[in-house]
């Protein structure tokens, strides 16, 4: 298994990030955190973990730097997200041992809409999967995502699960809303992060195959 420190280039600043890639993997997938979280969030990698053991490689990454997750406006700007995603895309096709995989992303609350945004905007994105995703910020890009696409809610998130089922009705590609019967938006009730993760590793491991 392939495991080393990314240091991935953008405009305006080098964000950190580890992609971990099993042997023979088909596909990868880039994390997209929820505000105030970084690539240390222990729901993600407990995500990932799960995610790598179905042959399926990972890069966590800090979509802010710690300067700049300290401003409350910008964890919200959602376009600077997207920027940072489709930077840490571009690095990922160009790293010898991803540049031919499938591509999955996998997003939490606000990073979820970051996911959703920058799939519309691409043609190689493969699979997408929201954790209790704020998909409402990626409103007027959701009838263009094309990638098969999950949106994975607790039952107990009653705003959040309102605005999962409105805007999956607007999706027009492969879609599947799952609600997690009493969890709330965190997922932290015992044994519900492991049913998010085992479903995203399914989407994943089913979309991201080997052709």
């Amino acid at each position: 298994m392939g495991d080393h420190e990314a240091e991935i280039p953008t405009d305006s600043v080098t964000l950190a990030g580890e992609l971990v890639v099993p042997e023979n993997a088909s596909g990868v997938v880039a994390f997209a955190h929820g505000s105030g979280s970084s690539r240390f969030s222990p729901r993600n990698n407990f995500v990932a973990e799960r995610i790598r053991e179905r042959g399926v490689g990972t890069l966590l990454f800090d979509l802010l730097t710690e300067t700049e997750d300290r401003t409350y406006e910008t964890r919200f700007d959602i376009d600077l997200l997207v920027e940072r995603l489709l930077a840490a895309t571009d690095w990922l096709r160009e790293q010898s041992e991803t540049e031919q995989l499938h591509l999955g992303y996998f997003g939490s609350s606000t990073g979820a809409a970051a996911a959703l945004r920058a799939a519309a905007r691409r043609d190689d994105v493969d699979a997408v999967v929201s954790r209790g995703g704020r998909v409402d910020l990626a409103h007027d890009a959701i009838p263009n995502v094309n990638a098969p696409t999950l949106f994975l809610v607790g039952s107990k998130d009653t705003a959040v699960l309102s605005l999962n089922q409105r805007e999956y009705e607007r999706l027009t590609c492969e879609k599947e809303l799952t609600v997690v019967e009493g969890a709330s938006h965190l997922f932290e009730e015992p044994g519900k992060l492991a049913e998010v993760a085992d479903a995203a590793a399914d989407w994943f491991e089913e979309h991201l195959e080997a052709n």
